[in-house]
């Protein structure tokens, strides 16, 4: 079973409190629209930066020394939005933090705030102005200067209540307005102190007005045209095979490119993947995404695999509006059924622990839910009893995912012990989420998310799953339970609390809400995993989220 093109990401979330979009506009999160094999065009500023290898499948060996070609490999298609305003590709994201600045950026382990375009992290984060000036010098790859303008431009686009964005969702709430107040100095005013959206702003990625503003410059920046300011600059892009960076020379931002040129070759059947990066053969020096089961042989030849827990995760999305899912103890029930050690040791050759709380373990604001799903089929069997349940079938629509595929066996066989004759269905992930767009019904669905690639903080991930206008929502049909409404309202008491303490407590009580309902519920966390090879790079950390960073990476 191969990876499918856009694995084990948050798939098209609507911003919380957002209208609905169409279709084709929630499917452009997961695979980009109007992506065909050709290179994209750019505008005639850029035409010296068009032309890519005459093989998009090169490798990108040439050179020698500090001048030869880092080549990656990602496990994600490179196809979906490359659009930083909405895009959640994990290539795409990947590429972006290379590509752009925001007016700060973040370490992609800690996630602490750095200065990037602007020139300093604002001293009190409490603050409800936060003013900050551009870096002198800063560039963008066409050689036009970063202005106040292009800051106000983006943040204009963000915060524009017409245009619905992903970024919108994180950041609406609490930002009122961005304001040019010279040509290098900005200022951002706040709704309320919110010292979380620093570390946000790195989701704010600026961009060229005079580029972005042109009529179809959107749907470009959709299909993979990206102008930026940061280290790299983006010199070839082959949807579905291959995207190639070189070192911008005017940076002189904080994180200098290490790297002449970069190949990132988007490689999404597993054994196609490992293949690249192993072997006398081997082609590139990273890779993401490694199939727990190849850990031990490319160890043995030599390369460094390393994994990160965070909020990857196996979860399960009930249609309450079809019954019996509009029932608690259903869903409780099939929670309970679930084997979840056996998952951990079977199918992620234990890389990986059974949910405890929609947070995982790492998170800040973890705490062990007071209800949390141990595995205990004879509960599992009385909250069916309860309910009034007999002779219960159920289809579980599921992604098609590596990983996802081998923990399905699992549900099946611990929902068939206590008599739930289960059927599995997985299939390519946009296959998935056109059904559910589309509003066709179906019982249950199994898929991955990672919100980390967005943040760490509990207050962006719970609106990014839940929220009164959020898509998932709409996919469970649950925002207008009692319960929901309640629910929405007590995060959003969270986001606007000024103190740490208690705003941590709240977010803590509504997850116990969560935990209870089941709605849409991790099963399992688990981690990611990346292999490269010590002996020509170093400065690597492996993230616990999809895709790699190297800004801090350099040859040995």
């Amino acid at each position: 079973m191969r990876d499918d093109d856009v694995p084990e990401e948050p798939r098209s979330p609507e911003t919380p409190a957002a209208p609905p979009r169409s279709a084709l506009h929630r499917r452009s999160l997961l695979r980009g629209l109007g992506a065909t094999g050709a290179v994209v065009a750019l505008p005639p500023a850029l035409t010296a930066c068009s032309a890519g290898p005459e093989s998009t499948n090169e490798t990108g060996g040439g050179g020698t020394g500090k001048d030869r070609t880092l080549t990656a490999v990602i496990g994600y298609g490179n196809d979906g939005s490359w659009d930083p305003t909405q895009t959640a590709s994990a290539f795409a994201m990947a590429a972006n933090n290379h590509i752009y600045e925001g007016l700060l950026d973040t370490d992609p382990i800690t996630r602490a705030p750095y200065p990037a375009l602007a020139t300093a992290v604002p001293r009190d984060p409490s603050a409800t102005t936060w003013r900050f000036t551009l870096r002198s010098g800063a560039t963008f790859h066409d050689g036009r200067p970063v202005t106040a303008d292009d800051v106000v431009f983006v943040f204009d686009r963000i915060l524009d209540p017409g245009t619905q964005t992903l970024a919108k969702g994180f950041f609406a709430s609490w930002l009122d307005s961005v304001r040019k107040t010279g040509p290098r100095t900005v200022e951002l005013t706040l709704r309320f102190p919110f010292p979380d959206g620093l570390a946000r702003l790195t989701l704010a990625k600026v961009m060229p007005r005079h580029v972005f503003s042109r009529p179809g410059a959107w749907d470009d920046a959709v299909k993979g045209l990206a102008v930026g300011s940061g280290p790299y600059r983006q010199t070839a892009h082959h949807p579905k095979s291959n995207t190639t960076f070189e070192a911008f020379a005017a940076y002189n931002g904080p994180r200098r490119p290490a790297f002449r040129k970069m190949n990132w070759l988007t490689i999404v059947d597993a054994a196609s993947r490992v293949a690249k990066i192993s072997g006398t053969g081997a082609g590139a020096q990273i890779a993401d995404n490694i199939p727990y089961a190849n850990i031990p042989r490319l160890e043995q030849g030599g390369l460094k695999v390393a994994g990160g827990a965070g909020m990857n995760n196996l979860f399960l999305m009930f249609n309450t509006r079809h019954k019996p899912f509009d029932d608690v103890r259903v869903r409780q029930a099939l929670h309970y059924a679930i084997d979840t050690e056996k998952m951990v040791q079977v199918a992620l050759k234990g890389h990986g622990k059974p949910a405890s709380s929609f947070l995982d373990e790492a998170n800040p604001c973890h705490r062990r839910a007071r209800t949390v799903y141990d595995h205990d089929p004879a509960r599992a069997r009385a909250l069916l009893e309860a309910a009034g349940v007999t002779d219960l079938k159920v289809e579980i629509l599921a992604v098609n995912v590596s990983w996802i595929v081998d923990c399905l066996p699992t549900i099946k066989s611990s929902w068939d012990a206590i008599g739930v004759r289960t059927t599995l269905a997985p299939q390519e992930t946009t296959a998935v989420f056109t059904k559910l767009d589309q509003r066709q019904d179906y019982q249950v669905v199994a898929a991955a998310s990672n919100p980390n690639q967005f943040g760490l903080d509990a207050d962006l991930i719970m609106h990014y799953n839940y929220g009164p206008g959020n898509l998932w929502m709409q996919y469970t049909r649950w925002a207008g339970h009692p319960v929901a409404r309640q629910l929405f309202k007590d995060m959003d008491r969270a986001t606007r609390e000024p103190d740490p303490a208690r705003k941590k407590a709240i977010i803590q009580d509504y997850l116990d809400v969560v935990a209870e309902q089941a709605v849409l519920y991790p099963v399992v966390h688990n981690e990611l995993m990346t292999a490269w090879d010590p002996r020509r790079l170093s400065g690597i950390r492996a993230q616990p989220y999809p895709g790699i960073n190297l800004l801090q990476a350099k040859w040995v």
